[in-house]
């Protein structure tokens, strides 16, 4: 059974956030540390950085605890275009080899690839298989064209886990037994999928994965996470330098080259310790009590849920289609497009404190596993007097 965590959130239906696909209300036990740490920086400097090294490893363990591996395999970092730019312009690659990856990638995810141009490797994009469809509505990429695209000189195939405007989910299982089977090396953007849906590299080959930490996590703006397979950052050449890397750590006026081998290389100076902090206190709290499957299944109650009450509602296809993906490639992120302008839909939602998000012309509908049924028929209540 799944445990909501009721002492952390409210059920309030005053205001119902559907939006965790983009910036999410940050945790309130992540604001309490981070508030802690700024009024112990104002008191004392320096001296408050000492307080919270302990979150470094708790940080690393309790997300490599999400993904099934090490804390050895993960790295806070900034943001997702952070990680994979990292991981682009470390990769070991030499002209003529080629990228494989979908030609509607959140930017993050596109352009760190798209500057490997410059070194003379060629960037190839999957089509989207609904572009040609009723009304051009995204739909995602297939694996019959993913395999028509391979070559010999296919090094890298990163794609999305969850598409940001589709909510098409990647089969990651399938997907990862296709790159073993051809030696490529799997990059994952899970931005959209961790916290929500499981995300295991290591059962199914990922070499790595870079993930925002303000969405599903509800952790803050700024913070991410990192994972890298020991054997696929033996390749990586380091492109980023700073003390924080080094094994000597504190001897600044040691300068020997003896970067750390495990995921702290790519932390490679100042990263900010209350944002990692508040990273651990939300892994710690409230995703260390429910599994990954847990969540996920709850989050699809809850979708089905909303739906369900549109129905029953009233509410026709013609005010308001939801775009149902096939069971496999189902995600946190359930499409529905409006026949009225969607920017005005949400308008008018967000005045009636329901929160959805679309930045490509469909709203969003993405609850999270913590809230209640009461707040879900509530929106669809608020919804169907907007649509309909």
């Amino acid at each position: 059974m799944i445990d909501k965590c009721t002492e952390f959130f409210s059920s309030d239906t005053d205001k119902v956030f559907l939006g965790h696909c983009a910036i999410s209300p940050l945790f309130a036990g992540a604001r309490d540390v981070m508030q802690s740490y700024a009024k112990e920086m104002a008191a004392g400097g320096v001296t408050a950085l000492h307080q919270f090294l302990d979150y470094i490893p708790r940080l690393h363990n309790s997300a490599g605890a999400m993904m099934k591996t090490g804390g050895e395999n993960i790295s806070f970092v900034q943001n997702t275009a952070t990680a994979l730019s990292m991981i682009a312009g470390g990769y070991p690659f030499e002209p003529g080899d080629q990228i494989i990856s979908y030609v509607h990638e959140y930017p993050s995810n596109h352009y760190p690839w798209l500057i490997q141009q410059s070194r003379g490797v060629e960037l190839v994009l999957l089509p989207d298989v609904g572009e040609t469809g009723d009304n051009g509505t995204l739909l995602g990429w297939s694996m019959e064209d993913l395999e028509k695209l391979v070559t010999s000189r296919t090094r890298v195939i990163a794609v999305s886990h969850v598409q940001f405007a589709s909510g098409f989910a990647a089969d990651l299982v399938e997907l990862g037994a296709f790159c073993k089977e051809r030696d490529i090396d799997l990059v994952v953007d899970c931005a959209q999928s961790f916290g929500c849906l499981p995300v295991y590299p290591e059962e199914y080959n990922i070499a790595a994965i870079a993930t925002s930490g303000w969405k599903w996590l509800m952790g803050p703006f700024g913070a991410g996470l990192m994972y890298t397979s020991p054997e696929f950052r033996a390749k990586l050449r380091i492109t980023m330098g700073g003390p924080s890397m080094m094994e000597q750590g504190l001897d600044y006026l040691d300068l020997s080259w003896q970067p750390h081998k495990d995921g702290r290389m790519f932390e490679f100076s100042a990263s900010p310790f209350d944002h990692m902090a508040a990273l651990a206190e939300v892994m710690e709290n409230v995703f260390a009590r429910n599994s990954m499957e847990q969540v996920r299944d709850e989050v699809f109650r809850l979708q089905d849920l909303f739906v369900a009450e549109l129905l029953s509602l009233g509410v026709t296809g013609r005010e308001a289609n939801v775009l149902m993906p096939p069971q496999k490639h189902r995600s946190g992120i359930m499409p529905i497009q409006v026949a009225a302008d969607p920017q005005a839909v949400m308008a008018q939602l967000q005045s009636e404190g329901v929160t959805f998000t679309g930045p490509t012309g469909v709203l969003r509908l993405a609850p999270h596993f913590y809230m209640s049924d009461a707040q879900i028929v509530k929106a669809a209540h608020v919804f169907k007097n907007v649509v309909g």
